[in-house]
């Protein structure tokens, strides 16, 4: 059986989570927090959160893991049949992770956590979020889904960071990213009602005060 390693609160854990479960794949989740120490950096090369069992060995790098979920396992397609329609689900995906969640990762400690963040970087993810979301409301197709008709990967991404990155907007940024982007809102309601989902949030909301309480103390 699959072992998902990582916690509940983390977003790109539970991107795969979700792909695992929209799969209908049996797999058993893992306590894991990643972080510098030995037995961490034996499974996961730089640390991060999640890494994948496998009957093989240990994967890392969400992006990776979810390609190799979908290449061996049954269930569900998460990508289109055609190599053309491959390509621009990564392409999606990449435009997602790269010019949103990355950037609105450097303001998480300030939206989420209470701690300030300096004014460039705020202006510098302001202006990378703006030309993020004007890139994907280029390349996305939102008929529903980003890439189309089919819930692919490129959904987990946005799934799990374009929340992310508007609560980021409205609480440090003073600005709603999708004010004049109704369909990645109606896309975000479409995936919220996912089946899967309530699952998820409830972990997530069971998994937070402790993960709070282990972010305040410097144990992460």
């Amino acid at each position: 059986m699959l072992k998902l390693h990582g916690f509940a609160v983390s977003n790109y854990y539970n991107m795969v989570k979700l792909a695992l479960l929209e799969k209908g794949v049996p797999f058993e989740e893992v306590p894991f927090f990643g972080g510098q120490l030995p037995q961490a950096l034996a499974i996961s090369p730089r640390g991060k959160v999640p890494v994948l069992q496998t009957e093989h060995g240990f994967i890392s790098e969400t992006g990776v893991i979810l390609d190799y979920i979908e290449q061996t396992q049954p269930g569900k397609a998460l990508l289109p049949a055609d190599a053309f329609g491959q390509a621009k689900v990564r392409e999606l995906l990449r435009e997602i992770e790269l010019y949103i969640e990355l950037p609105a990762r450097t303001c998480y400690a300030e939206a989420f956590f209470g701690a300030a963040v300096e004014p460039l970087i705020k202006e510098r993810a302001r202006a990378d979020l703006l030309a993020g979301f004007a890139t994907l409301k280029r390349n996305g197709k939102f008929a529903p889904y980003a890439a189309g008709e089919q819930l692919t990967i490129a959904d987990l991404m946005f799934c799990f960071s374009v929340d992310l990155a508007c609560a980021v907007g409205k609480k440090v940024l003073s600005i709603d990213f999708l004010a004049d982007f109704p369909e990645a809102k109606a896309l975000l309601q479409l995936l919220g009602e996912n089946p899967h989902m309530a699952r998820i949030v409830a972990d997530k909301d069971a998994a937070m005060p402790a993960f709070l309480e282990m972010v305040k103390s410097g144990k992460r």
